[in-house]
């Protein structure tokens, strides 16, 4: 466990500013259609804790908003680049580089909204990913809202569908082939691709979710049916693209779809 750990802190140590970009200029789709759900809930003065949120995307967004934002990050070097964003959008972030399963070392208190956006991507172990969920639930007040992403086994097919010429060496690799059939015998995957990484199928999050006790409000992809063509619909113009988000947003949380989606929200408010 301590390996796989340190192998994704590294791994974002070396990428923070790429990981930055990912929901900017190369995957903005995600970030756009996840904040217009997670703004049906979040209000200015609102408190977050945001575990696991990378450099901060979504944190610095709602600290925008007028909410007192607390990032909790395994990588230094993402923390490092979230107070360096916070510090150039003008807004108040505290943020600390720490494991999410070790929380409690920062004595931090109870939020309105807990963000899980990203650790239970690379916990394969099934109690890890149990933890990680409870230790959120611990620092999240009474009614309030828990925000928890998934990312799917498709997203393997789907990143091939957008990147021409890994299919055949991904059917070949046992790691990435062990993804794809995932996908069509209904199973999670855990082990090697990116980093250490969990790939859940879309229909074993909810059974995952239920046994924390919380009210279920939405589930859905955060990418719509837009992931497989994403590329594409960047170079189109501004008004085709912002018709296929409103389209999308119409699809959002209709089952039928989630597999169209690399990855899916959970939210829900504990009693």
């Amino acid at each position: 466990m301590k390996e796989n750990i340190e192998t994704v802190r590294q791994y974002y140590n070396r990428g923070a500013e790429h990981e930055w970009d990912r929901l900017g200029s190369r995957h903005p789709v995600e970030f756009l259609l996840t904040t217009w759900m997670m703004d049906k809930y979040v209000r200015p003065g609102d408190a977050i804790l945001d575990i696991g949120g990378g450099p901060g995307r979504y944190s610095i967004h709602y600290a925008q908003k007028g909410c007192a934002v607390t990032l909790a990050e395994l990588s230094e070097a993402n923390v490092d680049l979230a107070r360096r964003k916070a510090a150039e959008a003008g807004v108040s972030l505290t943020a600390y580089a720490q494991n999410c399963l070790e929380l409690e070392d920062l004595g931090l208190g109870q939020y309105d909204h807990v963000f899980l956006m990203g650790p239970l991507y690379h916990l394969t172990d099934e109690a890890d990913r149990v933890r990680a969920v409870e230790i959120a639930l611990r620092h999240l007040k009474p009614g309030g809202k828990l925000y928890v992403s998934f990312i799917m086994v498709f997203a393997r097919v789907i990143y091939d569908l957008q990147n021409a010429g890994h299919i055949a060496a991904d059917c070949a690799d046992p790691n990435t082939a062990a993804i794809i059939q995932a996908a069509a015998s209904g199973q999670d995957y855990g082990g090697p691709d990116f980093t250490t990484a969990y790939f859940y199928h879309q229909r074993n999050i909810l059974p995952f979710m239920e046994r924390f006790g919380l009210e279920k409000l939405r589930f859905f992809g955060q990418e719509g049916i837009l992931a497989p063509n994403e590329p594409q619909l960047l170079e189109r113009d501004a008004a085709e693209f912002e018709q296929w988000i409103a389209l999308a947003k119409k699809y959002l949380e209709l089952p039928e779809f989630l597999s169209w989606s690399e990855h899916a929200m959970y939210i829900g408010r504990k009693p």
